[in-house]
């Protein structure tokens, strides 16, 4: 009888997969060679010469060879870097290397001889797979350790994702430090890569987009430090990390990802109890942080974990409630259920979460709120799939997501949460690739309206409707009501915080949004956007070294991500500091933002030939798609004319960064000028 999976000894292992290039192309001979060329390379690498048995696995691969190590990323990665400096003096052997860690444990092969199997092993090959010769690409949970590091963050470029056997997405990172790697795109990324659309947004914009991605893509991790480390942490305060998808199988991906969001959503219920946000606690997922060091970066006392196991109509969900400190167990439990029974079990595991923590639950517990309206599975598991594609956020992703929420609504013709969530994809997919944005964007309101008719209790429906009416329609007070009704009706949530936040801001409450913004970075402490749009704000206020540290929060969490540097260049520049502006605008990864972040740099380094070059650069590049930029860069030279000449080129072509006119910190000080009140008026916003 076969070992049961439950017996299974699994280890963290850090895979380096390596393969030759064109091997199947060569002569027997020839491939023979390559191979001894390899294997010399690989063996005079001091990460294996100074590894022991116990310490490092090596396995041939008939075209290349897998080397797992045990402790650390770091191994692989010195590893890669070794081969590919001896590969230079060997330009007739190209070799391809893939990194992740996941994972592995002990078998026997046919033989009899002891091998490594697993999904690490698995995966790291698909990594290798979407490079071309030279490449060393990683996988995000490689990258997530690296990053925090000074010697390996600079040599990290962050990919995207490619899509690899049955369908499945991979976070990708290419590891290069000239001249070794490459520093190229890979072929799969350049046929998958859809033209980038540049739309142009304000600030507060841009925040709109960030409620879209309060799970987002994407991007990297923290550094060491935690995010709470010293200050209190209320005991009753929880994350629930994300469930451990314990049948191997990615197509079930989407189950223990949703059952972890169910958790999530029911417990923030709970009046008495701060639950962190998805996008702090998916930080964790497949990472081997130890309970003390989560507890410390989430500011929470307790965490909730455990295990999915979906089995054709079967379900089964081990949870275990620790304490973080200690990591000692508090209740645990295992449901082993029918598919159809799921719900059930849920408000179980959120009854004997609130009894263990001694909160009450709010309402009723026999119905998850979030369930279809008729408890219709089929309905339901449509939607998590639908919220698992729309959190990779590509355009493929979103029209897959879209698609599983048009079924999900089409089993449960009432279910609002669904019609929320459809919503917010036709108005992302409109959004990121420019392509039939009017019918996206009719599509997006219909849903939303859909979603409060069905369930006028609805905080998702409510946010939804809201995000039509700002970014659409340009009705920032028939948003603030939306907004301020989910925040009522979710008030645990960060989502409607940052919501609303977004829209007061634009009318000019910035007191009150910045506020809101702490509150959902008490909420979601590793939430890029929350530190990326509170840092913004806080400049606008005159609060210069709290925004500072809010936007190098925001470049530990993301250092690759498009926009991140450019805040930090925006707050040092106001703040009169041109040579750290300059460094930072230097590391932003978009170029469009980078130009925009440079030409502010040179302003305030008050090199006056510099600052020219570098505002006659923007203008050339981008007087069509960042009219607000070009108009704010101006306010920052005290040219006054200059400013309202671009704000009106702005107005002219919908751009939506005139709405935050009042909020932004160059443009606010312009608010003496008659021509201010007169162009907000225009604009429709209320200017005292």
């Amino acid at each position: 009888m076969p070992e049961s999976d439950d017996n299974l000894h699994l280890e963290i292992g850090y895979v380096l997969f390596i393969d030759i290039v064109g091997y199947s192309k060569l002569l027997i001979e020839e491939q023979k060679e390559r191979q001894n060329q390899l294997t010399e390379i690989v063996l005079a690498t001091a990460p294996v010469r100074e590894a022991t048995d116990e310490q490092l696995v090596r396995l041939p691969t008939g075209d290349g060879v897998a080397l797992v190590f045990y402790h650390s990323a770091e191994e692989p990665a010195r590893c890669a870097l070794e081969i590919a400096e001896a590969l230079q003096k060997h330009p007739e052997l190209p070799v391809r290397m893939g990194i992740h860690s996941g994972p592995v444990s002990e078998v026997r092969d046919v033989s009899g001889r002891s091998n490594i199997a697993g999904a690490g092993i698995n995966i790291a090959q698909r990594v290798m797979d979407c490079g071309d010769a030279g490449h060393i690409l990683l996988s995000q949970h490689v990258a997530d350790d690296l990053v925090q590091y000074r010697q390996w963050a600079p040599r990290l470029h962050d990919l995207g994702d490619c899509e690899v056997k049955h369908g499945v997405r991979l976070h990708l990172v290419n590891l290069y430090a000239e001249p070794l790697g490459n520093g190229a795109l890979p072929q799969k990324f350049q046929q998958a890569k859809p033209k980038p659309v540049r739309r142009s947004v304000g600030w507060m914009s841009a925040l709109v987009l960030a409620v879209i991605l309060a799970a987002g893509a994407a991007y990297y991790f923290t550094s060491h430090r935690g995010a709470t480390k010293g200050a209190a942490i209320l005991e009753k305060s929880i994350a629930v990390l994300p469930m451990v998808n314990s049948t191997g199988d990615p197509a079930n991906e989407y189950f223990s990802d949703g059952m972890s969001e169910e958790f999530i959503s029911s417990l923030s219920r709970l009046p008495e109890l701060k639950v962190v946000g998805r996008t702090s606690s998916f930080q964790f997922k497949g990472k081997p942080d130890d309970s003390k060091t989560i507890g410390e970066k989430l500011g929470v006392y307790y965490l909730l974990e455990g295990s999915v196991r979906k089995s054709a109509d079967r379900v089964r969900i081990a949870v275990a409630l620790i304490k973080s400190s200690d990591g000692a167990n508090v209740w645990s439990d295992t449901y082993d259920r029918e598919l159809k029974d799921i719900f059930a079990v849920q408000s179980e595991i959120a009854q004997s979460v609130a009894g263990a923590l001694k909160v009450a639950l709010l309402g009723a517990t026999e119905k998850n709120p979030d369930a279809p309206s008729n408890q219709n599975v089929d309905a339901y598991t449509a939607y998590l799939q639908g919220r698992f594609y729309e959190q990779l956020y590509t355009a493929a992703d979103l029209r897959k997501a879209i698609g599983f929420y048009e079924t999900a609504t089409r089993s449960d013709p009432h279910y609002a949460l669904a019609y929320a969530a459809l919503s917010k994809s036709w108005w992302a997919l409109g959004d990121i690739t420019g392509e039939d944005v009017a019918e996206a964007n009719r599509k997006a309101r219909a849903a939303a309206e859909r979603a409060v008719a069905e369930d006028p209790n609805s905080a998702e429906g409510h946010a939804a409707l809201g995000q039509i009416l700002v970014s659409v329609d340009r009705n920032e007070k028939g948003a603030e009501a939306e907004y301020r009704r989910a925040l009522e009706l979710a008030p645990a949530s960060a989502v409607p915080k940052i919501g609303l936040a977004t829209v007061i801001a634009d009318l000019g409450q910035i007191d009150e949004a910045v506020d809101l913004l702490q509150q959902a970075v008490r909420l979601d402490p590793l939430s890029t956007n929350a530190h990326f749009n509170l840092a913004r704000l806080l400049t606008s206020l005159g609060r210069y070294d709290e925004a500072v540290r809010s936007a190098r929060k925001a470049t530990q969490l993301q250092p690759g991500g498009a926009g991140t540097w450019q805040v930090l260049a925006l707050v040092e520049a106001k703040r009169g500091d041109g040579e750290a502006a300059l460094r930072a605008a230097t590391q932003e990864s978009d170029p469009d933002w980078r130009a925009y972040a440079i030409a502010l740099a040179q302003q305030a380094r008050g090199d006056a030939k510099a600052a020219d070059e570098a505002l006659n650069a923007l203008i050339a590049g981008h007087s069509n798609d960042m009219s607000f930029q070009i108009a704010t860069v101006y306010a920052f030279r005290s040219d006054a004319d200059k400013t309202f000449e671009w704000l009106e080129q702005g107005y002219q072509k919908q751009d939506p960064g005139v709405m935050s006119i009042l909020e932004n910190p160059f443009t606010r000080e312009l608010r003496s000028d008659p021509r201010f009140g007169a162009f907000c008026k225009k604009i429709g916003v209320p200017y005292p």
